[in-house]
């Protein structure tokens, strides 16, 4: 199993995530590694946990299937759950954002393109379309009367 994982600063707002519904899901987006070659393809791969494709030669399926060009292995990857809220803390600290089983290949980089959204921490304004590609995010909570953002993410794939 792999989680992804996250440390970030919030100010103002909790409950960070992914906009990630079955009518419009959320892509999460990684570089892959061939577990087999040790090839790592040149392309971001889009992974959605409310899509499934057949696995060859199995009557499983998996969130993501793939054949590296290089060793030409099946490989694939399985989301286990939905993804958990990054919560506010006084001191950012990692925490679990999803969680994946890959086998024949690993998730080595993600990239957290697509909409996020989040909860104002006194005012519970939701606050949607949270763009995170350019790293930082800022914004004004007109119930608190307060800047609200999201600085210093830092992103990690690691064992579970």
């Amino acid at each position: 199993m792999l989680l992804l994982k996250l440390t970030a600063e919030l100010t103002g707002v909790t409950d960070l995530r992914p906009s990630d519904a079955e009518g419009d899901p959320f892509y999460y987006m990684f570089k892959v590694s061939c577990t087999s070659c040790r090839e790592i393809h040149d392309n971001w791969v889009g992974v959605s946990r409310f899509e499934t494709r057949d696995m060859s030669g199995s009557r499983g399926e998996a969130n993501f299937v793939w054949r590296c060009k290089n060793c030409k292995r099946e490989s694939s990857a399985v989301i286990k759950n939905e993804p958990q809220p990054y919560n506010h803390a006084e001191v950012p600290k990692p925490q679990k954002i999803l969680e994946f089983e890959c086998r024949g290949c690993e998730f080595v980089e993600f990239k957290p393109e697509g909409n996020w959204e989040a909860k104002g921490l006194e005012s519970n304004t939701i606050f949607k379309e949270i763009d995170l590609n350019e790293g930082d995010w800022f914004d004004y909570d007109e119930k608190a009367g307060a800047e609200v953002s999201i600085k210093d993410l830092k992103w990690e794939i690691v064992r579970s």
